[in-house]
C-alpha cells in the first residue's frame, strides 16, 4: 500500500468506522457463535502473496463482525462501559502514527511532558489533594497512565511491598527480605475486584477479604479488627485496597474511618476508583471521597465512563520515590543527558515501553471540556434512574441494593433460579446484554448505562424485552410452550453476500483445556486461571504445590484461593465477574468445568506420605473423563426460514409449509440451533 493507496483507503476507513457506530443498533450485541467458529471461515496458513484491501475488508463482516460483542450499543448494559469518542479514535490515529515508544524523556520528550500535564489537568479536574500533583513541588507526587486498573493496583502492592520490607529490616536485621514478605499481609473489602486478589497471588503476599457491612462498605471496625488480629499472629499489615465504586453493586468503601487507620499502622492506602472515577468530575458526587488524602496512590479508568478508549488507566502517588525505589533499573543505553532532571516513566511501572496515550486524553478533555465531562456523566445517572424507576414499579422484581451512579443492580423475587433463568435468557437473544454478581448470597442482575448514545427510548425497549421474557419463561413453566424462529434481521443482511465456497458447520465440545466462557455461554460458573509464573522459582512443582499452602502460624494450611466456588447461599462475599460463582443448578444441562485449585489438590492427594491433605465441596472436583463428553440430542427437523411456529408436545412439529427450507439441530446443551451454509454460523430459535 503506498501513499495515495493510504489516504484512499483511510478514507474509507473512517467511513466504515462511523458507519458502524452511527447504525450500531441493527447489530446483535452478543455474538452467536461457538469456540473455532473462525477456523472454517478463514485458511489454516497465511497467503503467500498480498491480497487485495477490498477483500480483507469484506472479510472484517464474513470472519470477525460475527464474533463481536459490541461494547458501544446502546443495548449493552453488561460490566462497565468501555467507551471510545470522536477525538479519542482521532488521538490515537495520530499517536499510532507517530508511534514513539516514551519509556525515557529523551526517548521522545513530547510523551513524557504532555502526560504530566494532562495527569495534573485530570487530577485538579476530579479534585485531587495537591499532593498528588506533579506541580506540587513540595512533594515527590505525581501522575502516570498506565494499561489498566489492574496493573495500577499490582504496581501499587509492589511498591508498598518493596517498602514495607525496607522499613521493617531497618529495625530487624535477622531477617532476610524472603522472611520479611512471608509475613506480608494485605486487605480488601469482600466486594473488591478480582484483580487485587491477582496482585496478592502474583506478588506472593497474603490477602485477607474483609467482610463489608449491610451497604456493602468496608468499615473502620472491621479493618482494625483485622489488623489487630494479625498483629498477634506475627505478621505485618501493609496494604490495603479500598474501592470507590464495587464492580458487584456500585459500593463505596468508607475512606473516612479506614484512612486514619492506615495511617497510625503504617499501612499503604490505594484507591482504586476504575469506574466511578469519571463521576468525580461532577461535584456532587465527590461525597464518596472525603478521606482520600489518607491515601497512597488513587487510580481511575478513563478508559471506562470518561470517553478515552481503551487502553487508559490514570494513576497518582504521593511518593513517586516508592516506584523508583522498585522499579529502577538504569543500564547504559537507557542513560540520557537529562537523567534525574526529567521524568523516566519507565520507573513507575513494570514493562519499559509505553505508548503515547496522553494524546487521546489531551483531545478528548480539550474537545468536550470539563462542563461537556459532566453534562455526559450525569445524562448516564439520569438514565439510571429512569431503569430504575421501572424497576421499582414492577412488584415481580426487588431492588436488593441502592442505586449509585450509573448502575442499577435488580432481580426476580423469590430464589437464585429464576433470576438466572431470566438473564440466560434475554442474553440468548443477542437483543441486550448484561451481566450476573452476587450480594450477600443473592443472584443480581447488573444494569449499567454505558453507551454515550443511550436515549430514554432504547431503555423503554430493554424494560420491554426483561418483561416479555419473563412472561414467557413463566408461560413455559405453565406447560403453554411455542417455538418460533428467532428473526435476526442483522444475521440476515450481513450473511446476504455470497461466499466463495460453502464451510461446514462449526462443531463444538467442552475440553479440559478452557473453562466456560460467560460471554459466549451464559452459563455463570466460569473457573479461575491464576498466573502461576513464580511456580519456576519451586524444582517440584508437588513441592511448590505444598510450599504454598504452608503457614507457620497456623496448623491449618492457607486455601489456594481465598475465592473458592461455593454455593451462593453459604457465602456472603462478592465475586467479581469473571469468577463469579452463581446458582448452582443441579439440572442445568451445562456441566461444570474443573479449576486449577482442584488439579493441585490432586497432586497434592498423589503423592501425599502422611502430611495434610486439603478437603473442599464435592461439586468442586474435576470432572470425570466421561463428563467432559457433549451431551446432544440432534434431531432433523424442517422449518421454514421466517420461522412459522409449531406447537411443543415432546417434540418439535413442523409449521405450515412455506419459503425456503433448512436443517436445524436441537442441541441439548444449547438449545435449537440452525446453521448458516456458507460459514456455520449458529442462529437461535428463541423459545418464545
Amino acid at each position: 500500500m503506498d501513499f495515495e493507496q493510504y489516504r484512499k483507503h483511510g478514507k474509507e476507513m473512517v467511513d466504515y468506522i462511523a458507519d458502524y457506530l452511527q447504525n450500531i443498533r441493527e447489530r446483535r450485541v452478543l455474538p452467536n457463535v461457538k469456540p473455532g467458529y473462525m477456523r472454517h471461515l478463514v485458511p489454516d496458513h497465511a497467503p503467500q502473496m498480498g491480497e487485495d484491501w477490498n477483500q480483507i475488508m469484506d472479510d472484517v463482516e464474513r470472519v470477525i463482525m460475527p464474533g463481536i460483542t459490541h461494547w458501544q450499543s446502546p443495548y449493552m448494559h453488561a460490566y462497565f462501559p468501555a467507551l471510545n469518542s470522536f477525538p479519542s479514535l482521532l488521538g490515537d490515529m495520530l499517536s499510532d502514527a507517530i508511534n514513539c515508544i516514551g519509556f525515557t524523556w529523551a526517548s521522545s520528550p513530547a510523551a513524557t511532558e504532555l502526560e504530566t500535564i494532562v495527569m495534573d489537568w485530570l487530577g485538579k479536574m476530579i479534585g485531587l489533594p495537591s499532593e498528588f500533583l506533579h506541580s506540587n513541588k513540595q512533594t515527590m507526587g505525581g501522575g502516570v497512565i498506565q494499561t489498566t486498573a489492574s496493573d495500577c493496583t499490582f504496581v501499587t502492592l509492589l511498591a508498598a511491598r518493596s517498602d514495607a520490607i525496607r522499613r521493617y529490616r531497618a529495625n530487624n536485621n535477622d531477617l532476610e527480605d524472603a522472611e520479611v514478605n512471608a509475613r506480608l499481609v494485605a486487605y480488601c473489602s469482600d466486594q473488591a475486584h478480582s484483580s487485587v486478589e491477582k496482585a496478592g497471588l502474583i506478588g506472593l503476599v497474603k490477602m485477607r477479604f474483609l467482610p463489608s457491612d449491610d451497604n456493602l462498605s468496608l468499615r473502620g471496625s472491621t479493618l482494625q479488627k483485622a489488623i489487630d488480629e494479625d498483629l498477634q499472629a506475627g505478621l505485618i499489615p501493609f496494604y490495603l485496597c479500598a474501592t470507590l465504586g464495587t464492580t458487584g453493586a456500585c459500593a463505596f468503601d468508607n475512606l473516612k474511618e479506614i484512612g486514619p487507620i492506615c495511617d497510625a499502622e503504617g499501612v499503604w492506602m490505594h484507591i482504586d476508583a476504575a469506574y466511578a472515577g469519571t463521576a468525580f468530575l461532577c461535584p456532587e458526587y465527590r461525597k464518596f471521597m472525603l478521606g482520600v488524602e489518607h491515601a497512597q496512590s488513587f487510580a481511575f479508568n478513563p478508559s471506562k465512563w470518561m470517553m478515552v478508549h481503551f487502553d487508559c488507566s490514570a494513576m497518582w502517588v504521593k511518593n513517586s520515590g516508592a516506584l523508583h525505589k522498585t522499579f529502577n533499573v538504569d543500564p547504559l543505553y537507557l542513560k540520557h543527558e537529562n537523567s534525574g532532571a526529567a521524568i523516566d516513566y519507565m520507573h513507575w511501572q513494570i514493562a519499559l515501553s509505553r505508548r503515547f496515550r496522553a494524546l487521546k486524553l489531551w483531545f478528548v478533555i480539550r474537545s468536550f471540556g470539563v462542563e461537556g465531562l459532566q453534562k455526559h456523566v450525569r445524562e448516564g445517572v439520569r438514565l439510571a434512574q429512569y431503569f430504575e424507576a421501572k424497576v421499582r414499579k414492577d412488584d415481580r422484581f426487588d431492588l436488593p441494593a441502592v442505586r449509585h451512579l450509573g448502575m442499577v443492580v435488580f432481580r426476580l423475587k423469590g430464589d437464585n433460579a429464576k433470576t438466572e433463568e431470566l438473564l440466560q435468557a434475554i442474553n440468548r437473544s443477542g437483543k441486550l446484554h448484561m451481566v450476573p454478581a452476587s450480594i450477600k448470597g443473592n443472584y443480581v442482575i447488573r444494569f449499567t448505562i454505558t453507551s454515550q448514545y443511550t436515549t430514554e427510548k432504547d431503555i423503554d425497549r430493554d424494560w420491554e424485552i426483561i418483561q416479555k421474557t419473563h412472561a414467557r419463561l413463566e408461560s413455559e413453566e405453565t406447560g403453554m410452550i411455542t417455538y418460533n424462529l428467532l428473526e435476526d434481521e442483522v444475521f440476515e443482511d450481513v450473511h446476504a453476500k455470497e461466499v466463495a465456497k460453502d464451510k461446514e458447520k462449526t462443531t463444538w465440545r467442552k475440553s479440559r483445556e478452557f473453562g466456560m466462557s460467560l460471554v459466549l455461554s451464559n452459563v455463570p460458573m466460569s473457573p479461575k486461571v491464576v498466573n502461576g509464573s513464580y511456580a519456576a522459582f519451586f524444582d517440584n512443582m508437588v513441592e511448590f504445590a505444598k510450599e504454598i499452602t504452608r503457614t507457620d502460624y497456623a496448623e491449618k494450611p492457607i486455601r489456594l484461593s481465598p475465592r473458592r466456588r461455593i454455593h451462593l447461599r453459604d457465602q456472603s462475599k462478592q465475586q467479581s465477574l469473571d469468577i463469579a460463582p452463581l446458582y448452582a443448578n443441579r439440572n442445568h444441562p451445562f456441566f461444570k468445568q474443573g479449576s486449577l485449585d482442584s488439579k493441585v489438590e490432586e497432586i497434592l492427594e498423589s503423592y501425599s506420605n502422611g502430611g495434610y491433605s486439603i478437603k473442599y465441596p464435592q461439586d468442586l472436583s474435576a470432572l470425570a473423563e466421561t463428563e467432559q463428553e457433549e451431551f446432544t440430542d440432534t434431531i432433523r427437523v424442517v422449518v421454514p426460514t421466517k420461522g412459522i411456529a409449531g406447537k411443543y408436545d415432546g417434540g418439535i412439529s413442523n409449521g405450515e409449509a412455506g419459503g425456503k427450507m433448512r436443517v436445524q439441530t436441537r442441541d441439548a446443551s444449547n438449545g435449537v440451533r440452525l446453521f448458516c451454509k456458507h460459514c456455520g454460523h449458529v442462529v437461535d430459535v428463541d423459545e418464545i
